[in-house]
């Protein structure tokens, strides 16, 4: 096979097409957000069924108990509607500017969970 210019470009152009064709940078939290969306139920939020379990899987291992970290109690309704009437909750699991991001040391919590939080608070956090 003879190599010539007219070759060369050709074999460059499928090259790089191959190449940029395969350059898609995929993010699973994009491409998937629509399905962690749908599985994120907010319909029912009470703190019995869903504030509870939250602070019981993220929060409770640290602020609860007789001696609670930074003396922040979440291992009740009281405890926990306190940390909301002083506005840290929402800001500290949110992770904003400003705040003790939490839980300390651990990931973020999930935004539907960080959701759930949020609305509930924004319901008057109801002892429901």
């Amino acid at each position: 096979m003879k190599f010539t210019l007219k070759t060369g470009i050709l074999a460059s152009a499928a090259i790089a097409s191959l190449y940029l064709s395969g350059c898609y940078y995929d993010h699973e939290d994009k491409l998937y957000k629509a399905v962690n969306n749908a599985a994120c139920d907010t319909t029912a939020i009470t703190y019995s069924s869903s504030i509870t379990a939250i602070m019981n899987t993220n929060c409770n291992s640290c602020h609860g108990g007789s001696a609670p970290q930074g003396g922040i109690k979440l291992d009740s309704y009281a405890g926990v509607k306190a940390t909301v009437d002083n506005a840290r909750l929402l800001g500290s699991i949110q992770q904003a500017a400003g705040y003790s991001p939490m839980p300390k040391g651990g990931g973020k919590l999930s935004d539907c969970d960080i959701k759930k939080v949020s609305l509930w608070i924004a319901a008057g956090a109801p002892n429901n």
